[in-house]
């Protein structure tokens, strides 16, 4: 649909919300993707104090060489890349949405829609989780409003360049801290958050009496990380113009050319095995002894290139004729909102809420990685089942409804 149909169809067909029969199945596959390889990287979050990731330790719980495989296998093929994929995906719904700039209505229905995603996230952040993304989702989004209307070219050039350069930035930091002179080292973690067993256990204690207690720590934690949630602002709005660009010029769609989902594929791919070689290296190594001087952490600065190669061997699945694979992921996808949410719903009733088991500060990473499996398994059983009766997710309507300020048809039939 072109600029110029828009604004010759009625108003009441262009701000009506997409019909199931015209939703484009390589994005629902991408999000359904990146909605379950994202609790992967949530899942430590949920059950242990913050205070172990600020200190990039792993769980004390951790005893058995499957721990180890399990941090191992988060931190190579699912921390950062999920989060990257979202975004890209955040960015090409913003148009899909929003249209292009000069069609006033539908960017007023977007902003409307941004609000309340922003309201929506914060109740998430204060009253669940502190980890929510759907805050910093809506703040970017304001501000990728502006930009929706470039084209392919200017926006994969812009925001590539801006994320090659937060690359190289990551990839520098990440091997200079880990070749930094011990004294130095110790100058520079000087009141840096530390993962002693007394400070961690202080915490689980905390979340583990129940609520309020357990409530008030999220929200303090929440509220302090909202200004490092912020500053990511600046990497996320350049994701989102890759996003956008690779959909305007057919890349999600799977109409590039094949020369070019190949080099993305090689490039990814052997990104992906070097990181995945060099992080094996390090976690069978001895603690506080890491045989790659560096290398393995540096690598994890180019997680924006193992994101494209997912969503390349996905795209080319789909494309030579294993779509029977990638379908599996869709109704995830189509609720991705939902599902999102519930994920949240169902490790707070895990780890901390007062009407659940209170593992929190128990599991180890194995035993987190089973928590996972059965929570994937449960998504993507329900999705396919819940739309084979309604058009779409129940917290999709509801923002939907909120958006358009109507209640919106959630049934099936007449399409």
């Amino acid at each position: 649909m072109t600029s110029t149909d828009l604004h010759t169809e009625p108003a009441s067909a262009r701000l009506a919300p997409v019909a199931p029969k015209d939703r484009i199945f390589n994005l629902d596959m991408l999000r359904g993707w990146a909605i379950l390889g994202i609790l992967a990287v949530n899942a430590i979050a949920f059950a242990w104090p913050s205070l172990l990731m600020m200190a990039e330790a792993p769980p004390p719980a951790n005893t058995t060489q499957a721990d180890v495989i399990g941090v191992w296998v988060i931190d190579v093929f699912f921390s950062d890349k999920m989060r990257t994929l979202f975004t890209l995906l955040f960015g090409v719904s913003i148009f899909l949405v929003g249209g292009e700039r000069s069609d006033l209505d539908r960017g007023a229905l977007l902003r409307r829609r941004l609000w309340w995603l922003m309201l929506i996230g914060a109740i998430h952040g204060a009253a669940l989780w502190f980890g929510d993304i759907l805050f910093l989702y809506a703040v970017s989004g304001f501000l990728f409003l502006m930009f929706r209307s470039w084209s392919a070219r200017r926006l994969l050039w812009v925001g590539g360049l801006i994320t090659l350069f937060w690359a190289l930035v990551a990839t520098g930091f990440y091997w200079g801290m880990a070749n930094l002179p011990a004294d130095i080292a110790s100058k520079m973690t000087q009141g840096m958050p530390v993962a002693t067993p007394e400070a961690v256990q202080a915490v689980v204690d905390t979340y583990r009496s129940g609520w309020p207690a357990g409530w008030l720590a999220n929200l303090t934690t929440w509220a302090t990380f909202l200004v490092a949630i912020l500053i990511m602002v600046p990497v996320t709005v350049p994701l989102m113009m890759i996003g956008l660009g690779l959909y305007k010029s057919g890349y999600l769609t799977g109409t590039a050319s094949m020369g070019t989902y190949l080099t993305v594929l090689v490039l990814g791919g052997a990104n992906l095995a070097v990181s995945a070689y060099w992080g094996w290296q390090k976690a069978m190594a001895p603690d506080g002894v890491d045989p790659t001087g560096g290398l393995a952490a540096a690598s994890t600065g180019a997680a924006p290139l193992v994101t494209l190669f997912y969503v390349t061997a996905l795209i080319l699945l789909t494309k030579f004729g294993l779509k029977v694979i990638t379908q599996v992921l869709v109704p995830v996808g189509r609720m991705a909102f939902t599902n999102y949410l519930s994920q949240t719903l169902i490790m707070v009733t895990l780890y901390y809420a007062p009407w659940g088991p209170m593992w929190f500060g128990t599991h180890s990473t194995s035993q987190m990685w089973m928590v996972v499996g059965a929570v994937w398994l449960a998504q993507l059983i329900w999705s396919p089942l819940w739309l084979s009766v309604f058009r779409m997710g129940p917290l999709e309507w509801a923002w939907r409804c909120l958006t358009y300020g109507r209640m919106v048809r959630i049934s099936k039939g007449g399409d």
